[in-house]
Protein backbone atom coordinates (compact mmCIF):
# COMPACT_ATOMS: atom_id res chain seq x y z
CA UNK A 1 0.00 0.00 0.00
CA UNK A 2 1.56 3.19 -1.18
CA UNK A 3 2.41 6.31 1.60
CA UNK A 4 2.95 10.02 1.85
CA UNK A 5 6.21 10.17 3.20
CA UNK A 6 8.13 13.49 3.94
CA UNK A 7 11.83 13.35 3.51
CA UNK A 8 13.95 15.26 5.74
CA UNK A 9 17.49 15.66 5.09
CA UNK A 10 20.46 18.42 4.57
CA UNK A 11 22.07 16.79 1.72
CA UNK A 12 20.85 16.09 -1.76
CA UNK A 13 22.91 15.96 -5.23
CA UNK A 14 23.63 18.24 -6.72
CA UNK A 15 21.90 20.62 -4.17
CA UNK A 16 24.47 19.82 -1.41
CA UNK A 17 27.09 16.79 -1.13
CA UNK A 18 29.17 16.75 2.09
CA UNK A 19 28.46 13.00 3.26
CA UNK A 20 27.31 10.22 1.98
CA UNK A 21 24.00 11.25 3.18
CA UNK A 22 23.57 13.29 0.00
CA UNK A 23 23.86 10.07 -1.76
CA UNK A 24 21.56 8.09 0.04
CA UNK A 25 19.25 10.86 -0.09
CA UNK A 26 19.32 11.19 -3.47
CA UNK A 27 18.71 7.69 -4.56
CA UNK A 28 16.42 6.34 -2.24
CA UNK A 29 13.47 8.92 -2.09
CA UNK A 30 13.73 7.71 -6.19
CA UNK A 31 13.50 4.04 -5.16
CA UNK A 32 11.15 4.66 -2.91
CA UNK A 33 8.73 6.62 -5.71
CA UNK A 34 9.37 3.88 -8.10
CA UNK A 35 7.20 1.64 -5.65
CA UNK A 36 4.18 3.70 -5.78
CA UNK A 37 4.96 6.03 -2.60
CA UNK A 38 3.84 9.71 -3.13
CA UNK A 39 7.37 11.45 -1.58
CA UNK A 40 8.00 14.81 -1.76
CA UNK A 41 11.75 15.87 -0.13
CA UNK A 42 12.99 19.25 2.05
CA UNK A 43 16.26 20.20 2.91
CA UNK A 44 17.74 23.75 3.86
CA UNK A 45 18.35 26.35 0.84
CA UNK A 46 22.03 26.92 1.11
CA UNK A 47 23.30 30.57 -0.19
CA UNK A 48 25.65 28.47 -2.77
CA UNK A 49 23.17 26.73 -4.49
CA UNK A 50 22.51 28.22 -7.59
CA UNK A 51 18.28 29.17 -8.06
CA UNK A 52 18.54 29.71 -11.81
CA UNK A 53 20.83 26.62 -12.77
CA UNK A 54 18.76 24.02 -10.64
CA UNK A 55 15.38 26.33 -11.55
CA UNK A 56 13.71 26.89 -8.28
CA UNK A 57 10.71 27.90 -8.85
CA UNK A 58 9.10 30.20 -5.57
CA UNK A 59 5.59 28.52 -4.21
CA UNK A 60 3.22 31.37 -3.35
CA UNK A 61 1.29 29.27 -0.55
CA UNK A 62 5.30 28.91 0.84
CA UNK A 63 6.22 32.44 1.10
CA UNK A 64 5.31 33.37 4.65
CA UNK A 65 5.32 30.06 7.04
CA UNK A 66 5.14 31.25 10.70
CA UNK A 67 6.26 29.36 13.77
CA UNK A 68 7.56 30.25 16.82
CA UNK A 69 11.69 29.25 18.05
CA UNK A 70 13.19 30.31 20.98
CA UNK A 71 10.13 32.13 22.13
CA UNK A 72 10.09 34.26 19.58
CA UNK A 73 8.28 34.38 16.24
CA UNK A 74 9.48 33.54 12.95
CA UNK A 75 9.03 33.10 9.72
CA UNK A 76 10.61 30.71 6.87
CA UNK A 77 9.75 30.72 3.08
CA UNK A 78 10.11 28.09 0.71
CA UNK A 79 10.97 27.15 -2.83
CA UNK A 80 10.42 23.93 -4.97
CA UNK A 81 12.25 22.04 -7.57
CA UNK A 82 12.94 18.55 -8.49
CA UNK A 83 16.38 16.16 -8.32
CA UNK A 84 17.52 16.34 -11.95
CA UNK A 85 16.00 13.78 -14.28
CA UNK A 86 13.53 12.95 -11.63
CA UNK A 87 10.25 13.17 -10.69
CA UNK A 88 10.69 13.76 -6.75
CA UNK A 89 10.21 16.57 -5.45
CA UNK A 90 12.40 18.99 -3.46
CA UNK A 91 11.61 22.08 -1.07
CA UNK A 92 14.37 24.08 -0.30
CA UNK A 93 13.59 26.11 2.88
CA UNK A 94 15.10 29.69 3.09
CA UNK A 95 16.65 31.57 6.16
CA UNK A 96 19.10 34.17 5.82
CA UNK A 97 20.20 34.11 9.06
CA UNK A 98 20.42 29.95 9.66
CA UNK A 99 21.08 29.03 5.97
CA UNK A 100 22.02 31.33 3.47
CA UNK A 101 25.49 32.00 4.98
CA UNK A 102 26.68 28.58 4.95
CA UNK A 103 29.85 27.29 2.75
CA UNK A 104 29.13 24.10 0.87
CA UNK A 105 31.03 22.57 4.04
CA UNK A 106 27.77 23.12 5.62
CA UNK A 107 28.60 21.57 8.94
CA UNK A 108 31.99 22.89 9.65
CA UNK A 109 33.81 26.32 9.53
CA UNK A 110 36.98 26.18 6.57
CA UNK A 111 39.52 25.64 9.69
CA UNK A 112 37.22 22.21 9.77
CA UNK A 113 36.23 23.56 13.09
CA UNK A 114 32.44 22.04 13.83
CA UNK A 115 30.25 25.10 13.54
CA UNK A 116 29.03 25.92 17.60
CA UNK A 117 25.46 26.53 16.40
CA UNK A 118 24.23 23.27 14.78
CA UNK A 119 22.34 22.37 17.46
CA UNK A 120 20.53 25.64 17.68
CA UNK A 121 20.30 25.63 13.81
CA UNK A 122 18.76 22.46 12.72
CA UNK A 123 16.62 22.90 15.94
CA UNK A 124 15.56 25.56 14.16
CA UNK A 125 15.07 23.64 10.88
CA UNK A 126 12.97 21.01 12.90
CA UNK A 127 10.31 22.95 13.82
CA UNK A 128 10.43 25.23 10.39
CA UNK A 129 10.12 21.95 8.45
CA UNK A 130 7.13 20.71 10.27
CA UNK A 131 5.38 24.30 10.17
CA UNK A 132 5.22 23.70 6.41
CA UNK A 133 2.40 21.24 6.45
CA UNK A 134 -0.85 23.86 6.53
CA UNK A 135 1.12 25.55 3.64
CA UNK A 136 1.24 23.09 1.64
CA UNK A 137 -2.38 21.36 1.73
CA UNK A 138 -0.49 17.89 2.03
CA UNK A 139 -0.06 15.66 4.90
CA UNK A 140 2.46 12.81 5.36
CA UNK A 141 1.83 9.78 6.42
CA UNK A 142 5.19 9.46 7.84
CA UNK A 143 8.38 11.41 8.72
CA UNK A 144 11.28 9.91 7.02
CA UNK A 145 13.62 11.51 9.56
CA UNK A 146 17.80 11.70 8.18
CA UNK A 147 20.35 11.55 10.53
CA UNK A 148 21.38 13.71 13.40
CA UNK A 149 20.13 16.76 11.67
CA UNK A 150 16.74 15.88 11.52
CA UNK A 151 16.56 13.94 14.71
CA UNK A 152 15.02 16.66 17.03
CA UNK A 153 11.20 15.97 14.41
CA UNK A 154 10.03 12.86 16.63
CA UNK A 155 10.20 14.95 19.81
CA UNK A 156 8.86 18.79 18.66
CA UNK A 157 6.13 16.96 16.79
CA UNK A 158 4.78 15.07 19.47
CA UNK A 159 4.77 17.90 22.18
CA UNK A 160 3.91 20.84 19.44
CA UNK A 161 2.12 19.44 16.60
CA UNK A 162 0.28 16.09 16.58
CA UNK A 163 -3.30 16.56 16.88
CA UNK A 164 -3.53 20.56 16.64
CA UNK A 165 -5.16 20.49 13.70
CA UNK A 166 -6.32 17.83 10.88
CA UNK A 167 -3.08 18.11 8.90
CA UNK A 168 -1.16 16.77 12.35
CA UNK A 169 -3.56 13.87 12.59
CA UNK A 170 -1.94 10.12 12.43
CA UNK A 171 1.94 10.81 11.08
CA UNK A 172 4.26 8.53 12.37
CA UNK A 173 8.57 9.03 12.83
CA UNK A 174 11.04 7.34 11.89
CA UNK A 175 14.14 8.11 12.50
CA UNK A 176 16.90 7.07 9.93
CA UNK A 177 20.62 6.61 11.66
CA UNK A 178 23.36 6.94 9.11
CA UNK A 179 26.11 7.46 11.25
CA UNK A 180 27.67 7.96 15.25
CA UNK A 181 29.65 10.79 15.33
CA UNK A 182 30.72 14.12 16.90
CA UNK A 183 27.72 15.80 15.57
CA UNK A 184 25.33 13.63 17.24
CA UNK A 185 26.16 15.12 20.51
CA UNK A 186 24.37 18.46 21.71
CA UNK A 187 24.10 20.56 24.18
CA UNK A 188 20.82 20.57 26.41
CA UNK A 189 20.25 24.09 26.16
CA UNK A 190 20.02 23.85 22.32
CA UNK A 191 17.46 20.85 23.09
CA UNK A 192 15.81 23.29 25.24
CA UNK A 193 16.23 25.97 22.72
CA UNK A 194 14.17 24.16 20.21
CA UNK A 195 11.29 22.98 22.75
CA UNK A 196 12.64 19.37 22.27
CA UNK A 197 11.20 16.72 25.11
CA UNK A 198 14.32 15.02 27.05
CA UNK A 199 13.45 11.86 28.85
CA UNK A 200 14.23 11.98 32.30
CA UNK A 201 15.99 9.33 32.18
CA UNK A 202 18.82 11.27 30.17
CA UNK A 203 21.41 12.77 32.18
CA UNK A 204 24.48 15.40 31.62
CA UNK A 205 24.78 18.75 29.81
CA UNK A 206 25.63 17.23 26.34
CA UNK A 207 22.91 14.29 25.39
CA UNK A 208 23.08 12.04 22.47
CA UNK A 209 20.14 13.48 20.30
CA UNK A 210 19.41 10.12 19.00
CA UNK A 211 19.10 9.17 22.40
CA UNK A 212 16.85 11.85 23.11
CA UNK A 213 14.62 11.03 19.56
CA UNK A 214 14.29 7.60 20.38
CA UNK A 215 10.94 8.33 23.02
CA UNK A 216 9.25 9.73 20.82
CA UNK A 217 10.13 8.00 17.04
CA UNK A 218 8.06 5.74 16.52
CA UNK A 219 10.57 3.73 14.49
CA UNK A 220 14.54 3.64 14.62
CA UNK A 221 15.96 2.18 11.44
CA UNK A 222 20.30 1.94 11.90
CA UNK A 223 22.40 1.44 9.21
CA UNK A 224 25.46 -0.81 9.84
CA UNK A 225 28.25 -1.13 7.57
CA UNK A 226 31.44 -4.10 7.91
CA UNK A 227 33.37 -0.93 8.69
CA UNK A 228 31.05 0.62 10.92
CA UNK A 229 28.61 -1.26 12.64
CA UNK A 230 27.14 1.46 14.80
CA UNK A 231 24.45 -0.70 15.87
CA UNK A 232 25.94 -2.05 18.79
CA UNK A 233 26.81 0.96 20.19
CA UNK A 234 23.89 2.85 19.72
CA UNK A 235 22.25 0.31 21.59
CA UNK A 236 23.72 0.25 24.93
CA UNK A 237 22.91 3.76 24.82
CA UNK A 238 20.09 4.63 27.43
CA UNK A 239 17.45 5.56 24.81
CA UNK A 240 17.91 3.30 22.08
CA UNK A 241 18.12 0.60 24.84
CA UNK A 242 15.24 1.85 26.65
CA UNK A 243 13.58 1.47 23.06
CA UNK A 244 14.72 -0.91 21.46
CA UNK A 245 11.98 -2.70 20.50
CA UNK A 246 11.40 0.20 17.85
CA UNK A 247 14.71 -0.90 16.14
CA UNK A 248 15.21 -1.90 12.70
CA UNK A 249 19.09 -2.67 11.65
CA UNK A 250 19.87 -2.82 8.07
CA UNK A 251 23.16 -4.33 7.02
CA UNK A 252 25.38 -2.70 3.87
CA UNK A 253 28.25 -2.75 2.02
CA UNK A 254 31.23 -0.80 2.12
CA UNK A 255 31.32 -0.39 -1.50
CA UNK A 256 31.57 2.27 -3.30
CA UNK A 257 28.38 2.03 -5.29
CA UNK A 258 25.93 0.47 -2.84
CA UNK A 259 22.96 -1.36 -4.32
CA UNK A 260 20.58 1.65 -2.78
CA UNK A 261 17.67 -0.38 -4.18
CA UNK A 262 18.02 -3.18 -1.88
CA UNK A 263 18.12 -0.41 0.61
CA UNK A 264 14.78 0.95 -0.40
CA UNK A 265 13.52 -2.52 -0.15
CA UNK A 266 14.15 -3.14 3.31
CA UNK A 267 12.78 0.18 4.39
CA UNK A 268 9.74 -0.17 2.50
CA UNK A 269 9.65 -3.21 4.76
CA UNK A 270 9.69 -1.43 7.77
CA UNK A 271 7.61 1.63 6.48
CA UNK A 272 4.60 -0.59 5.55
CA UNK A 273 4.88 -2.71 8.89
CA UNK A 274 4.75 0.16 11.10
CA UNK A 275 1.77 1.66 9.26
CA UNK A 276 -0.36 -1.25 9.28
Amino acid sequence: MSKKLYYLTTEIIPFANVTPLAEFSTKVPLSLQEKGHDIRTIIPKYGYVSERKYILREVIRLREIPFQFNGHEQVASAKSAFIPKTRVQVYFLEDDHWFTPLTNLVYKSKNGRVLADNGERYGYFAKAVLSTLPHLFWSPDIFICNGWQSAMVPGIFKRHFEGTNEFYENIQTVMVIHDLNEYSEVSRKDLEIAEVPIHDSLKGKMLNVYDVASFDADSIIIFDKPSAPISKTLLKQPGIKANKKKVSVINWSDDEMPDYQAIADEMDKILKKLSD
